[in-house]
């Protein structure tokens, strides 16, 4: 008859795994911004993101809520879209300031005319500089000039007391005489339409204009 081999393993007591229960609070032990290793804390941040994480705290601390560090990392995502955001807006702005001047600058050019402000109108021959501006058809500019004229007479009649800075309502207000006011009122309102408006004119509409401007003069008393 066979006898079977056998082997006997020894087992030893003290290896034997035992099952282990994690403690329900061990969650709450580990939380916290020092736990939290998806946000950069300290002198891994720039200089901005540090100042913003303050500011959001110190405004919690003031008002009395705490800000989580979820909550400050999204609140720094928005501050800093909308800093991206003003940028854009702002070299959107120049460059299109750049542009625009680029196109126009040599049609601003020809509309300088004189500075006001450096020079009292009575000094200025007005003549002359409408002159110019009808030999190159720039109507809009004579018109200018012309109402210029007017005050100029104005002034030298000592109706009103001519200075750069004051309005045509200024002025109407310095007539004593209320027909040379009123056709005052109504020169000014096609100048500033026509000047200050840019309406376009044309060399019949200068004419209608002018009309106007050369009546207002014919009864400035002299």
């Amino acid at each position: 008859m066979a006898q079977n081999d056998s082997i006997v393993i020894p087992t030893d007591q003290e290896s034997i795994l035992t099952e282990r229960d994690f403690n329900e609070e061990l969650n709450k032990k580990y939380t916290g911004s020092d736990f939290n290793y998806e946000i950069k804390t300290g002198e891994s941040q720039n200089l901005l993101a540090r100042f913003l994480r303050w500011l959001l705290n110190s405004i919690g601390e003031t008002f009395g809520f705490d800000i989580s560090p979820q909550t400050l990392l999204i609140l720094e995502y928005i501050i800093y879209a909308l800093m991206g955001l003003l940028v854009i807006y702002l070299l959107v702005r120049v460059f299109i300031n750049e542009k625009f001047n680029a196109i126009f600058s040599k049609k601003a050019k020809s509309i300088v005319d004189i500075d006001l402000a450096e020079q009292h109108i009575e000094n200025v021959d007005l003549d002359a500089l409408m002159s110019e501006a009808l030999n190159t058809k720039n109507y809009r500019l004579a018109v200018r000039y012309q109402f210029l004229k007017i005050l100029k007479s104005l002034s030298q009649q000592g109706i009103i007391e001519w200075h750069f800075d004051k309005t045509n309502m200024d002025y109407q207000r310095e007539i004593g005489q209320v027909d040379l006011q009123k056709e005052f009122k109504r020169a000014s309102y096609l100048y500033e339409n026509i000047w200050y408006g840019e309406q376009p004119i044309d060399e019949k509409g200068y004419a209608r204009t002018s009309s106007h401007f050369i009546h207002l003069n014919s009864i400035i008393p002299q």
